[in-house]
């Protein structure tokens, strides 16, 4: 039973909606990723790191809020519910225990990657069924390619010319 009537026809909006809730679901597992590498990176770069990955997640956050609210405006609901995130998330995750510097250097760069393609995809999907909805997640985009560059610049040695 919809509460909030969409302003987007039928078919615009099943294209929209499940571009906005893939999106949040690859925003709050990322928040989730970047959170538990948080906790337990070890290794010589462990401050520098540590302190982009609050980057990360403070992004992801901050998206994930933005791209629910979207949803609902548009009279989909969202749903970020744990169960939801952890039966649909499909990015890189993070191994048990500790994790090397180089190794969470890694995976930010694999996961951002990942969920940089599937925006892309959606910014495609969503360019004649909502414009609005496109340049939202062309921001998000925009976004986490900053945050993969940075973990990706850690990727090479300091030498590097």
């Amino acid at each position: 039973m919809p509460v909030i009537k969409s302003t987007l026809p039928a078919e615009a909006l099943g294209v929209t909606g499940t571009a906005l809730q893939e999106t949040l679901i690859d925003l709050l597992g990322l928040s989730l990723v970047g959170k538990q590498a948080h906790w337990n990176i070890v290794g010589p770069r462990f401050r520098s790191i540590h302190l982009q990955l609050d980057e990360v997640v403070d992004t992801a956050r901050a998206h994930s809020d933005t791209v629910a609210e979207r949803a609902a405006a548009l009279g989909v609901s969202p749903d970020g519910r744990p169960e939801t995130v952890a039966a649909a998330f499909s990015l890189p995750g993070v191994k048990d225990g500790w994790l090397r510097d180089t190794e969470v250097v890694e995976l930010m760069v694999s996961a951002l990657e990942t969920a940089v393609g599937r925006l892309r995809e959606r910014i495609g999907a969503t360019e004649k069924a909502d414009p609005v909805t496109q340049d939202l997640l062309i921001s998000i985009t925009a976004d986490l390619e900053k945050q993969r560059w940075m973990f990706e610049a850690e990727n090479h040695p300091r030498d590097a010319g």
